[in-house]
């Protein structure tokens, strides 16, 4: 990267008033830039090519994902309610119904940001921009009608799309990336799903919990890599149930069409000759996400794009042209809506002249399968490859009254400690409700908390709250709920 990426923009608040930004992409990072910068008075420009803001994360990702997960849970609910003695009949599912909901989930909230973005008078236009220079953009509108407009500052908020791989591709409906399986079409008898991270996993769970049988490939030895294993083991164990096959250490060597169905060949050193080939009636393909960095006009400014495909930006998310920011999954991982909207309000400070920087010391991963697993901060597994000094204090939900009135006590909560400081480096959880727990993990390691701070917080009885506070008491050996004195 050159030096300029390391300077501070120029200007003022006072003069921010006065600048016209364009944004291009509606993503919640590019309508969170959009409407700071609105509320900064600046007049703002929101390009996208959908009726109003939402991006993939509120159209085909995140909102429609866990609206989705939501059903599953209820029916996992239903019939995990036999072990306290009441049972319901066999759901009849509604499959025209279920997507109807899950659509209005959508257009409810995409159908919001449209009104707010009016609120704060920012301009939207539903289409696509092209560069014609750093400062200009040719926009494409849905009615196929062209405008050029200028500007002082432009913010790259393009995202993400879900990654292929060619040797696998086929031309049939039946063969699914994260977009097509969340249309929710049909309830497949079978389903193979290629890739073992968290949107293959999500999805397939959902798909499982409406009656397919659904078989997992993973090439790694253990689903959900570069999470810590003994979060992910409460899931695995949950999911062996569900599914109809988790097949570790494995690759899809090739797919064919074959009648209703794909017939799927697999490559693994451990796996039987008769479990080789299979087929399915639908395969999703999961494997991860590629950046859109491939925007028209690109190469008439000077933003430089790395060999991963990743808009470079320094800390202020400018990137090597002083006119152009770029925020989200199209700078670089994690590609995590949070993670995107932190960075869009980020670079809008910075285009308005306030000393900002985007370094936190956490941002938090989240996987809302049944258990949900989350984390921040330091990982055992990134502590093991850097070679650093850690403690690790772990609290049993099998302790936790809350975990056990909900009959879920395969749960877990870790804190990855600083042996000679003891503040808290690193928290992960595994179990019901995880997603929502870890943001105190986050406030933890970004208020620089000591166990001792976490330790001494009074939480709610009975809650899986505690379960943070318990972990701490671990550390120091006095955990009210389980017996584990702190070694010397």
């Amino acid at each position: 990267m050159n030096e300029a990426l390391n300077e501070m923009p120029g200007g003022t608040p006072e003069s921010a008033e006065k600048l016209r930004i364009a944004v291009v992409g509606g993503g919640p990072g590019g309508y969170a830039a959009a409407f700071l910068a609105a509320d900064l008075g600046m007049q703002v420009t929101l390009i996208d090519p959908e009726v109003n803001p939402g991006g993939v994360c509120l159209y085909r990702g995140c909102i429609p994902s866990k609206a989705l997960l939501h059903v599953a849970k209820l029916i996992e609910e239903s019939q995990q309610a036999k072990n306290w003695g009441i049972e319901f009949p066999k759901p009849n599912i509604d499959l025209a119904r279920l997507r109807s909901w899950k659509e209005g989930v959508v257009k409810k909230l995409t159908g919001g940001l449209g009104l707010l973005s009016k609120q704060r008078h920012v301009e939207y236009i539903q289409g696509r921009a092209a560069f014609q220079n750093s400062t200009t953009l040719q926009i494409t509108k849905a009615d196929a009608s062209e405008v050029v407009l200028s500007f002082d500052r432009i913010i790259l908020a393009t995202g993400s799309r879900p990654a292929i791989i060619p040797a696998l591709k086929l031309d049939t409906p039946r063969l699914m990336d994260s977009t097509g399986g969340l249309n929710l079409e049909d309830i497949p008898g079978s389903l193979l799903v290629v890739g073992g991270g968290y949107i293959g996993l999500e999805l397939g769970s959902v798909y499982a919990a409406l009656g397919t049988r659904v078989t997992v490939v993973e090439m790694l030895p253990g689903l959900l890599p570069g999470a810590d294993r003994d979060l992910v083991l409460p899931l695995h164990k949950r999911l062996e149930k569900m599914f109809e096959a988790i097949l570790l250490n494995t690759t899809v060597a090739s797919l064919k069409q074959e009648g209703e169905g794909i017939r799927a060949s697999f490559a693994g050193a451990a796996l039987p000759e008769k479990d080789r080939e299979k087929v399915f009636d639908r395969v999703l393909v999961s494997v991860g996400r590629k950046p859109n960095s491939e925007i028209a006009g690109l190469e008439t400014t000077q933003v430089q794009v790395n060999a991963r495909g990743f808009i470079e930006v320094n800390k202020q998310l400018q990137t090597a042209d002083p006119s152009i920011y770029a925020i989200g999954d199209v700078v670089g991982e994690p590609m995590l809506a949070h993670k995107a909207m932190h960075e869009g309000r980020t670079a809008v400070e910075a285009i308005a002249g306030h000393k900002v920087a985007f370094e936190p010391a956490a941002i938090p991963a989240v996987v809302f399968t049944d258990p949900e697993v989350a984390w921040c901060g330091l990982t055992e597994t990134q502590a093991e490859k850097e070679n650093r000094e850690i403690k690790v204090a772990k609290f049993p939900w099998g302790a936790s009254g809350r975990a056990v009135t909900l009959d879920r006590p395969e749960g877990m909560t870790k804190l990855l400690i600083d042996p000679q400081t003891e503040r808290v480096l690193g928290v992960g959880i595994v179990g019901v409700g995880a997603g929502d727990l870890i943001a105190e993990g986050v406030l933890a390691i970004e208020m620089a908390a000591l166990a001792s701070d976490v330790a001494m917080t009074i939480h709610p009885h009975p809650t899986l709250s505690e379960t943070v506070m318990e972990s701490a008491e671990v550390f120091f050996g006095t955990s009210t709920d389980i017996f584990r004195p702190k070694r010397a």
